[in-house]
């Protein structure tokens, strides 16, 4: 696991950035989002976490998105899995990789689009959605862009591809 890579760089952005709470269904997702400094309206990209789920590393990656223009979220989908409901951030590696094993499909399509309608819903949004995923989360974003047709393009770094079917 990369507990503190990225923590310094993500210290040190000018961006504003925020931890939220996200709510549906019932369920309450964190997630990080950052702001691109723009004077346009921004399109928004949802990131998908690697298997090490909201890690520095992501939130870092998150705000490099921002830098390049996009309103960037990243949800924790580990968000109540841990110890006391907590998130990634409370669990050791050995709890991340078992929770993350253990996400059910149905729900982590549901956390993203949370994501999606919190930041599409921001003043400064454009209505352009874009998804990019990092390993685990660059397989999810398979799933994920096939049941939100109005993503516009999505951005794959490492992860499984779907298996084509007759």
């Amino acid at each position: 696991m990369r507990p503190t890579l990225g923590r310094a760089a993500t210290g040190k952005s000018t961006r504003h950035r925020e931890y939220i709470k996200l709510q549906h269904d019932g369920r309450s997702v964190d997630a990080y989002i950052v702001y691109p400094e723009v004077s346009a309206k921004a399109p928004v990209v949802v990131i998908i976490h690697e298997i090490f789920g909201m890690s520095d590393w992501a939130q870092l990656v998150t705000d490099e998105f921002a830098a390049a223009g996009y309103i960037a979220i990243v949800p924790d989908l580990l968000s109540g899995k841990g110890p006391n409901g907590g998130g990634t951030k409370t669990m050791d590696a050995a709890g991340v990789g078992q929770a993350i094993r253990d996400l059910p499909a149905d729900q982590i399509t549901a956390d993203l689009n949370a994501a999606a309608d919190y930041a599409l819903k921001q003043p400064s949004a454009s209505g352009k959605l874009f998804v990019a995923g990092f390993c685990y989360g660059g397989t999810q974003r398979f799933r994920f862009a096939t049941n939100r047709p109005e993503v516009a393009a999505t951005f794959s770094f490492t992860g499984d591809s779907p298996t084509p079917t007759a």
